[in-house]
């Protein structure tokens, strides 16, 4: 019988002229741009930018982790004052062991740890602070997280990565800190020795800095020296006070990293970039060749990119140089960095997860999934359990490659990354043979990015089916790696196009793989007079599982279940079959599909709104704005206030006098410059003369525009409700509200 033949064929159209293509070039991290460049030329470059051998192998991570832990774990707060006693950090018991296990089970490879957070709290031994786990009691002050997790990472085979935040506010408000004491820049020698605490490394430096500087450096040495190797250095730029008009030597500290973490990439530097937002959403192209105004490589500043073109044609047109800084996509498993509670911080589902690792893996970035340790030194049950689901999708659907024993060009089918097919022709085609046709919903293609650089602007994919070339598929660039998605096909003939490309392309690697579909994921949305609807969840990034429209998809087969008590949904629970009114509380619910189950999904509703009137509000910016889409249901729509120095204000009639427990604030996603960090809840008898019952503060709303919930230490009788914010994130003026709610008893 004569065997199937799957055939792709990559049709290649670069609008670069002869002498551009001609032109010898080296394949290099940064490429400059002269001024006589033509178009063509900026291009030709661009396709020969690649990343350095530490960028190439933390792009080979894929999958990783974040560690959060500190003071906030035990307050219950996002960022810290800086202030914190060091003994509210009452860990017990530490399990690190743990935390490498579920990260090991889902596919992760290597974990970072936040050694210190803005607070400026440390979690190994420093010789140069007493503001971290040396001042508590855990193990009598002998603890030191850093050392048990480099130990546990190294028993389950993973890499090791820090977070030292360059902001630190205990530095800052501490009499004799050293943030922006407006010390002299003299000579300094790193380490800085301390009697009876001698370093084995003898490796010593000389840098001009003030005191700040001197102390980062120091304490940067000790984490690079004494904890094995560290794989990445993680820097951001928050800042949430700043004082003395202090700045960040990083050239020395680049040097330090070099000289000691020679392995090490630096996030938020020349290596590696923040994706723009810690939400999970990725970029439908994201390109890691991207234009830089100064040398990359000796530049000081490196501003977020959060722009959704970088790396377009037109953008490397702007370019002085071209330059290799691959994209880091991350976001946490629960609400908010830091663990506050099991009950009401909410915990990603595996469907959710497992498509962001599709998306950001599958679309040339590496994930950063942070888990949040619980005040008992563990991960808490719902995130392993997340965890571990996660890891067994990713294995179930991408550790069989059904081309596995597919004859055809051995560059592509070798799964190495360094060798490739270069196609130099017009409608050159890379023939592969399986030994039966194959079901497939998923293909992973990857160029030869370690020496060829990105090329493939736009391909699409094709099946040979009912007797024609059918499109299935389609995406734009393809880089380190793309994974696309789409509808089950079974076929023996597929095809790959390259409809246009910058070069050349070189194609390194092809795969194809295939995911049992889950049941769809479910969302709760109730209308301001309380009747509740349940449906196949509407990704909020847009995509459409497997390119089709999740809700028409539940029919046959498919049902839901759900309950209002907060018990976990069964096939044995109430049967949704229409929409419901729902008063308050909690309502969680599953699709069961062939004794199936999907993730749970839940939401807690507040008071019914269509009794609710505004008794007055600051005034709005515009008609299209006004304070009662503050209140009426409908997430899309918001209130932005006129400017008035964040401290605009609302208040309502709630109809009846309520027990009032906590209230939950939405910022418009589509808004970002009118998020409230802080505020006040005041409640009133009648309408007029006000009372202050709460102070509230949310954090990092602009890089994370989620719903924030303040619960009050106390419940609370009222009828009339005011919420005025006393600050507006980024020191904006106008106050925006997508929708405010009210919890009761």
């Amino acid at each position: 019988m004569k065997k199937p033949v799957i055939i792709f064929a990559l049709m290649a159209t670069c609008s670069l002229g002869a002498t551009a293509q001609n032109e010898a070039i080296k394949s290099q991290n940064t490429i400059p741009i002269s001024g006589t460049d033509s178009k063509p030329a900026v291009i030709w470059k661009a396709s020969h930018v690649v990343p350095t051998i530490n960028q190439l192998n933390a792009l080979k991570n894929e999958f990783i982790a974040f560690i959060h832990f500190g003071p906030n774990t035990f307050t219950r707060m996002e960022w810290g004052n800086g202030k914190e006693d060091p003994k509210v950090f009452d860990l017990k018991e530490l399990h690190t062991d743990q935390w490498c296990e579920a990260m090991k089970s889902a596919g992760m490879k290597m974990v970072i740890l936040t050694v210190k957070h803005h607070d400026g709290f440390v979690l190994w031994q420093s010789r140069y602070t007493p503001h971290g786990i040396m001042s508590t009691g855990f193990q009598n002050g002998q603890g030191d997280i850093l050392k048990a997790l480099s130990a546990s990472a190294k028993k389950y085979g993973l890499k090791l990565g820090v977070y030292l935040s360059p902001a630190d506010l205990f530095q800052i408000e501490s009499p004799t800190g050293l943030y922006g004491n407006l010390s002299p820049v003299t000579k300094r020698t790193i380490p800085r020795q301390v009697a009876g605490r001698p370093f084995a490394n003898k490796t010593k430096f000389q840098f001009e800095v003030d005191d700040y500087n001197e102390y980062f450096l120091n304490q940067l040495f000790e984490i690079l020296t004494e904890y094995g190797q560290i794989d990445e250095v993680w820097f951001d730029g928050a800042h949430p006070k700043t004082k003395g008009g202090q700045t960040y030597n990083y050239t020395a500290w680049k040097k330090l990293i070099h000289t000691l973490a020679p392995k090490a990439v630096i996030f938020g530097k020349e290596d590696i970039r923040w994706c723009g937002n810690e939400a999970g959403a990725t970029r439908a192209t994201e390109w890691n060749v991207i234009p830089f105004v100064e040398n990359p490589n000796t530049a000081i500043n490196f501003p977020d990119l959060t722009p959704d073109d970088l790396g377009s044609r037109e953008q490397l047109y702007k370019a002085k140089y071209l330059h290799y800084q691959q994209a880091e996509t991350n976001t946490s498993i629960r609400e908010g960095w830091f663990y506050r509670d099991d009950e009401k911080q909410k915990v990603r589902s595996t469907d959710d997860v497992f498509d962001i690792y599709e998306r950001a893996v599958g679309g040339n970035s590496t994930f950063l999934l942070n888990i949040p340790p619980n005040r008992e030194g563990k991960f808490s049950p719902a995130d392993v359990k997340v965890l571990a689901e996660v890891g067994k999708r990713i294995q179930e659907t991408y550790g069989k490659n059904l081309f596995a024993h597919a004859k055809g060009s051995k560059e592509v089918l070798d799964n190495r990354i360094e060798t490739y097919k270069l196609l130099n022709g017009a409608q050159k085609t890379l023939e592969i043979s399986t030994p039966a046709p194959v079901k497939i919903n998923r293909i992973v293609l990857q160029e030869a990015v370690s020496n060829q650089g990105e090329r493939v602007e736009q391909h699409i994919f094709e099946a040979w089916l009912n007797n024609k070339w059918q499109q299935i598929a389609s995406a734009t660039n393809i880089g380190y790696k793309r994974i696309l998605r789409f509808p089950d096909v079974t076929a023996s003939k597929f095809r790959l196009k390259v409809l246009s490309s910058r070069a050349n392309p070189a194609i390194a690697t092809i795969e194809a793989h295939y995911y049992h579909t889950r049941p769809a994921q479910l969302q709760l949305v109730r209308d301001a007079n309380g009747l509740l609807t349940i449906a196949a969840s509407q990704h909020e990034f847009g995509w459409k599982p497997h390119g089709q429209n999740a809700t028409e998809n539940l029919g046959t087969g498919t049902q839901i279940y759900y309950t209002t008590n907060g018990t976990e949904p069964t096939s044995s629970s109430t049967k949704y079959t229409a929409p419901f009114t729902v008063t308050k509380g909690e309502v969680k619910a599953i699709a069961i599909a062939d004794k199936e189950k999907g993730s749970v999904a839940s939401a807690t509703f507040g008071l019914i709104k269509n009794n609710w009137k505004l008794v007055n509000a600051s005034t709005d910016v515009n008609p299209k704005n006004t304070a009662s889409m503050a209140f009426d249901a409908k997430g899309q729509t918001y209130w932005l206030s006129e400017a008035n120095d964040g401290q605009a204000k609302i208040a309502l009639d709630l109809g009846d006098i309520q027990q009032l427990t906590a209230f939950v604030y939405t910022p418009p996603k589509e808004f970002l410059a009118g998020m409230m960090e802080k505020g006040v809840l005041q409640i009133s008898k009648d309408g007029k003369n006000w009372e202050t019952v709460a102070q509230f503060e949310f954090g990092n709303l602009i890089n994370d525009p989620s719903a924030r919930t303040h619960y009050l230490k106390q419940p609370v009788s009222a009828r009339y409700v005011q919420i005025q914010a006393t600050n507006i994130a980024g020191n904006k003026q106008s106050l925006a509200i997508a929708e405010l709610d009210f919890l009761t008893k």
